[in-house]
């Protein structure tokens, strides 16, 4: 059962969809309650929406019941706005008593909600923020999505190993782009690369065409770029303006700047760009590709990486309390997940137990023509990755 809270209201598509059928309500213990705090507005719209979409298919594909208990979803648009993310975590925490809050669309709404889910032993449940410190913010804190310390690692030791020499850097500011840039800095000039150009960029409604020249005058082999989800699509818009695609410079870097949610739009200008990432709709297994059709048929796009973290992000809560046998203990439910090893539609994936942080294998990609589509063709594969920003201290 899904309740859409503040202007947002689709309880009819909600049904349709799930195939749910309106019933009288169930009591409270009888209830568990998720309250998912995504940016349904905004600049990263596009994420608030996948992992939206992942969690009712998931739902539809699983039931609403687990463990004797009937799963109620409060969803809440925060617009990627901390401030708004804390009044959310408080409104569902103290008025809707609900046993989880999730999602979390950037780094600094999962931080907002840390104090609340410690104070109330919930658990918090990052489907897509990906900064290294988050996890160790609360100790209720578990992560379904990533770090950028995963992907810009292996970046940097791929480019190394592939002649290029000099990159120029674009990364959002803010922390997940100080992680994507200061991790991929640190391999890539320990394996005798060189930066010739460092630039910053706005996170809210940035304007690339002034940065990408300075990318364009330093002459570099390649571009490493991050910037988060939804901004993709833009970016690459620019990128072909300015004739970068044109000039041999290719970009590089973690995978969000490609998410398959965007890229079929972005046109030839992306072909041949590697980026190292967590998943692909193009990723071979056979799980990924019934979900990746099941996606397609419920929502008319394509799945990228923050509905895979979302879609995983729902398993997690439902396996947990079917360990606790429906006990919503915040620190049983915490307890549970520690160490839990599934396969996902990207690959196997774990939750380390020490930090309760993701591990997952990460794929170097290069965006090919399929079938007259565009998609991140995976060609190495790097296994059961930690986060380095950790494993490293």
């Amino acid at each position: 059962m899904f309740i859409r809270t503040k202007t947002l209201s689709w309880a009819t598509t909600a049904a349709v969809v799930a195939g749910i059928v309106t019933v009288a309500p169930a009591r409270a213990e009888d209830t568990v309650k998720i309250g998912l705090i995504l940016p349904m507005t905004g600049g990263q719209a596009s994420t608030g929406k996948q992992i939206e979409n992942a969690v009712k298919l998931f739902m539809q594909q699983n039931g609403d019941t687990v463990a004797g208990k009937k799963i109620e979803v409060i969803l809440k648009d925060d617009g990627a706005v901390p401030d708004n993310t804390k009044r959310a975590a408080q409104e569902l925490i103290v008025n809707d008593k609900v046993n989880f809050i999730a999602g979390f669309g950037v780094t600094p709404a999962a931080l907002a909600a840390a104090p609340l889910a410690t104070q109330g032993k919930i658990p918090e449940i990052v489907m897509a923020a990906g900064t290294s410190i988050i996890t160790e913010r609360s100790p209720y804190i578990v992560r379904t999505s990533f770090t950028l310390a995963q992907s810009s690692t292996i970046i940097a030791d791929w480019a190394v190993k592939n002649g290029i020499k000099k990159v120029a850097t674009l990364t959002s500011d803010y922390a997940p782009g100080n992680d994507a840039l200061n991790f991929f800095k640190q391999n890539f000039t320990a394996g005798g690369g060189e930066i010739v150009e460092e630039v910053k960029v706005p996170l809210a409604n940035p304007d690339f065409a002034p940065f990408l020249q300075r990318m364009k005058d330093a002459k570099p082999d390649a571009m490493f770029v991050f910037v988060p989800a939804g901004q993709g699509g833009n970016f690459m818009k620019q990128y072909a303006e300015r004739g970068l695609d044109k000039s041999g410079i290719k970009v590089i870097g973690p995978g969000d700047v490609m998410d398959d949610d965007l890229l079929n739009g972005m046109g030839d200008a992306a072909l041949g760009t590697v980026t190292a990432h967590l998943y692909s709709a193009a990723h071979p297994s056979q799980m990924n590709k019934d979900f990746v059709a099941a996606y397609k048929k419920a929502f008319s796009s394509r799945p990228g990486f923050m509905a895979v973290s979302g879609y995983d992000g729902i398993h997690l809560i439902y396996e947990a309390l079917k360990k606790t046998g429906g006990d919503t203990d915040g620190d049983k439910l915490v307890e549970a997940m520690k160490g839990m090893k599934w396969e996902s539609p990207r690959g196997p994936i774990s939750i380390d137990p020490e930090t309760r942080d993701i591990v997952q294998n990460i794929y170097i990609r290069k965006v090919e023509k399929v079938d007259g589509e565009l998609y991140n063709v995976e060609f190495q594969t790097f296994e059961a990755v930690k986060d380095s920003g950790k494993t490293k201290k």
